[in-house]
């Protein structure tokens, strides 16, 4: 096999022969070739449906052929200049009408980037020192978010890697999802809390869906505290539809991340906000934020032409959705657990009822889900190698790659 001939040399120059540790599986990865439209195509020859479509940023598919069209023509005019650019303001604008708790924005190179600034920008704004996040959110591999899930609201953060600092992440709490009287019993007791971060429906361990009520009573509450309010949209920004969560929930937050769709499949993050508070970043302000890559003009036109795209095809949204729906139907009809769907992300538990937050997904049979994960590899459809990761769909995939998902899945979870 090809794919364990390229990982047994990649084990030998790359830690764990991989480049994130989440495209570790276990004996080994397989290795992809190309890929088009819904499938990807690997080193052995085989044709998978992808599902995980690199973890989110590809709603279109691989290789569209108008993003292609936009990189090739940025690649004639070249592709990093270290200067400021025309497509800049003209990107910024289309982000921030589109994003009611947008007035300016900042472009990165990651979502960890966006989220690492925008928690540094709420510190310098609110001088404040102390954050909040959920359990089990993931707002990217930087210091202050690494903190181990479930240790609890009333305690120092304790490091979820080593190499982080218990000084910086004791000043990180943690409130579960979904539960706004652990929220509102935190803060009345803590005057020094600067931001809320918080994925308004969780992607890295679902989709983990909001209770009915639960975003505007977050917003209620850190607003009655002087507490800004953080959405990263990294996972849910144009996933859900055009202005992410906080359009789809009617709910403003004072500073929003961006990552993955707004791409197009290359390098990017953003964040913006409230104006007064985005004004305090450097050049304008005292909050330091710098990058070579920010703003480069490749992920710029590539990014500003899928949503460009998306404005034009707008009722894709309600297709994918029904699509998604479709899949999680199929596998309801089993005793092994349960299934969810928003939008065009969807996910197989393998717990009896949807989880409302970390603890509950934690008690999901990760055994169960490997068993089923491998055989839904081998009826040739690829989902992310985790049960907790969500999957994806494009509007690439078909009524065919639907049905033979959907066959997959009965099948998978039949026995």
């Amino acid at each position: 096999m090809k794919s364990a001939e390229y990982f047994r040399t990649a084990e030998t120059l790359m830690p764990g022969g991989v480049s994130s540790p989440v495209r570790a599986i276990k004996p080994y990865p397989f290795y992809t070739k190309e890929a088009s439209g819904s499938h990807i195509t690997t080193v052995d020859g085989d044709d998978l449906i992808d599902c995980c479509l690199a973890y989110g940023p590809l709603i279109l598919g691989h290789a569209h052929p108008e993003i292609k069209a936009a990189i090739e023509n940025q690649l004639e005019k070249g592709w990093l200049y270290g200067t400021p650019a025309p497509i800049e303001p003209a990107y910024a604008s289309l982000l921030t009408r589109d994003h009611p708790g947008m007035d300016m924005i900042r472009f990165v190179s990651s979502g960890s980037e966006a989220t690492m600034a925008a928690i540094r920008l709420a510190r310098g704004f609110t001088g404040k020192k102390e954050i909040i996040k959920v359990e089990g959110g993931f707002h990217g591999a930087h210091d202050a978010v690494l903190v181990k899930a479930g240790s609890g609201a009333t305690t120092l953060g304790i490091p979820d890697s080593a190499g982080v600092l218990p000084e910086v992440v004791g000043k990180t709490r943690q409130v579960p999802y979904n539960d706004l009287e652990a929220l509102e019993a935190l803060v009345s007791k803590n005057s020094d809390v600067a931001a809320f971060i918080i994925e308004p429906v969780m992607g890295n361990i679902g989709p983990v869906l909001p209770e009915p009520g639960y975003l505007a009573g977050v917003r209620e509450i850190t607003r009655s505290h002087d507490i800004l309010l953080i959405f990263d949209e990294v996972i849910t920004g144009y996933r859900l539809g055009i202005g992410g969560a906080q359009v789809y929930y009617n709910v403003k937050p004072d500073l929003t991340t961006l990552g993955k769709i707004i791409g197009g499949g290359l390098p990017i993050g953003a964040f913006g906000g409230r104006r007064e508070i985005m004004e305090q970043i450097a050049p304008s302000g005292p909050v330091y934020n710098a990058g070579t890559y920010s703003g480069n003009p490749l992920s710029l036109s590539a990014g500003m032409a899928i949503i460009q795209y998306l404005h034009r095809n707008r009722e894709m949204y309600r297709e994918l959705a029904a699509k998604a729906r479709q899949i999680a139907e199929s596998a309801a009809d089993t005793r092994f657990g349960s299934a969810v769907s928003l939008g065009s992300m969807f996910k197989f538990f393998f717990r009896q009822q949807p989880p409302k937050n970390y603890t509950e997904v934690k008690e999901c049979d990760t055994a169960a889900f490997r068993i089923f994960w491998e055989k839904m590899l081998g009826k040739g459809v690829f989902l992310p190698p985790s049960q907790f990761e969500t999957n994806f769909l494009s509007s690439a995939h078909g009524e065919k790659e639907i049905e033979i998902i959907c066959t997959a899945y009965r099948e998978c979870l039949s026995v």
